[in-house]
């Protein structure tokens, strides 16, 4: 059985004392090993959930991580110094500085720590392509055609000499797991785009995909772009299950949700989706 459990979120379960904060972490369990997929904003709150569920950091046996932004890969260093034989698998461009424009000033919102102190403490390994992390579970690899619009921010940015540049979200990748009734995708923020993400993921890998769990950064999607993501949607997975969270928005998980009835489900920190393994 394969257990998704989401640790960081913008909201948690009712009833629980989980802490929420703006990012998203997901602890993935398989018969193969067990990943944490993205940290959270804060070492502090990804700590204080693990606590609360009962998972260990010392159980982890890879690191993924969906993309560089902070609130994916803030609570780094409550993981590295806990587990050092942990294997922290990402896209090659995630190192790249990242920038945030705030009333004209551009700040950091990458990865806080450099590639050198992260290399003494895990073993970084970095691909472009679609990767296996354990037997039913990969990498997307980069994302790299993206005919349809993508999850962009107006204020995202790198430096390109001494200019700034929108941010390409080279580095944004999500997670696959076969399953038994198909392909789940699991998502961080989807800057590459929730319908590109998928269309790639058909691309790449047999079987239909019959979930899709995460941030899909539609959180700034207007009426008529979350019209079109529904058409396609309905057109090319009817069956599609959507557990959402984080960057979606709660106008379009609502949306969403008047559109596909009980195939979509909210996915807050306490959440648990189980899936049963793949036979081959």
């Amino acid at each position: 059985m394969n257990k998704i459990t989401c640790i960081v979120d913008n909201k948690t379960l009712k009833g629980t004392s989980l802490k929420t904060e703006h990012g998203l972490a997901f602890w993935i369990e398989t018969e193969y090993g067990t990943v944490l997929f993205d940290t959270g904003q804060t070492a502090d709150v990804l700590s204080h959930n693990l606590s609360l569920l009962n998972l260990k950091v010392k159980d982890i046996d890879v690191l993924a991580i969906s993309h560089a932004h902070f609130d994916h890969t803030g609570g780094l260093e409550a993981v590295i110094h806990e587990n050092p034989e942990l294997i922290m698998i990402a896209n090659e461009d995630v190192f790249r500085p990242r920038y945030s424009r705030r009333k004209g000033k551009y700040e950091q919102s990458g990865l806080r720590l450099e590639r050198e102190i992260l290399a003494r403490s895990v073993d970084i390994r970095l691909s472009n392509t679609p990767t296996e992390i354990f037997t039913n579970l990969w990498t997307t690899g980069e994302i790299t055609q993206r005919e349809d619009l993508e999850g962009r921010s107006s204020s995202h940015f790198i430096r390109d000499g001494e200019a700034w540049k929108p941010d390409p979200y080279r580095d944004d990748m999500s997670l696959v797991l076969k399953t038994e009734e198909g392909l789940v995708v699991i998502c961080g923020c989807c800057h590459a785009g929730l319908l590109n993400t998928l269309s790639h993921v058909e691309q790449h890998f047999k079987g239909p995909i019959v979930a899709v769990i995460g941030g899909t950064h539609l959180m700034t999607a207007d009426r008529k772009l979350l019209n079109h993501v529904i058409d396609v949607l309905e057109k090319n997975y009817p069956s599609l299950r959507l557990y959402l969270n984080h960057c979606t928005g709660d106008s379009a998980i609502k949306t969403l949700a008047m559109a596909f009835g009980e195939r979509v489900h909210i996915f807050p920190a306490g959440s648990v989706v189980t899936f049963r393994d793949h036979p081959g």
